[in-house]
């Protein structure tokens, strides 16, 4: 039996620690907003925080996570209203939104370290966040617009 804390709820799950957390998350609890992508951690749609980490969850091992503070884009704000959210909204950044859980993700991370990244920085942190419909133009707008949010005390 693995204990997982997952968006602050814990949940126990009787499953074999080598099972990719992704497939706990989607299959066993329920949280579909991670997606599947690649399966070797190339594209990024399953990005998910580890301790406030990104982590790619295709090819991570879910008795990794025991423990540990999992956090998904369901767990990412109360109301779909962390800054990245609001800023993906506005901009309108989703084409077919597959990988845009794991873009937001990732994105979240860099913000919470960088409060105000430049186009490089975003670059370096998004490396591995593959969108198969080229929205990266609006992604680095939003990051940009999400940061300008934080700055000026958007939650």
């Amino acid at each position: 039996m693995l204990k997982l804390n997952i968006n602050k709820k814990i949940y126990e799950l009787d499953i074999d620690p080598d099972t990719p957390l992704l497939w706990a998350l989607r299959d066993v609890i329920g949280l579909v907003g991670t997606k599947y992508g690649c399966g070797v951690a190339q594209c990024g749609a399953c990005v998910v925080h580890l301790n406030g980490e990104a982590v790619r969850s295709c090819v991570t091992k879910v008795s990794r996570a025991a423990g540990q503070q999992v956090v998904t884009i369901e767990g990412l704000s109360e109301n779909n209203d962390h800054p990245l959210q609001k800023a993906w909204l506005e901009l309108d950044v989703s084409q077919c939104g597959y990988c845009q859980a794991g873009q937001i993700m990732s994105a979240a991370v860099l913000l919470r370290e960088n409060k105000n990244p430049t186009d490089k920085d975003i670059d370096n942190a998004m490396e591995g966040n593959i969108c198969r419909c080229g929205t990266y133009l609006r992604i680095h707008k939003a990051i940009h617009l999400a940061a300008e949010m934080q700055r000026k005390g958007s939650k």
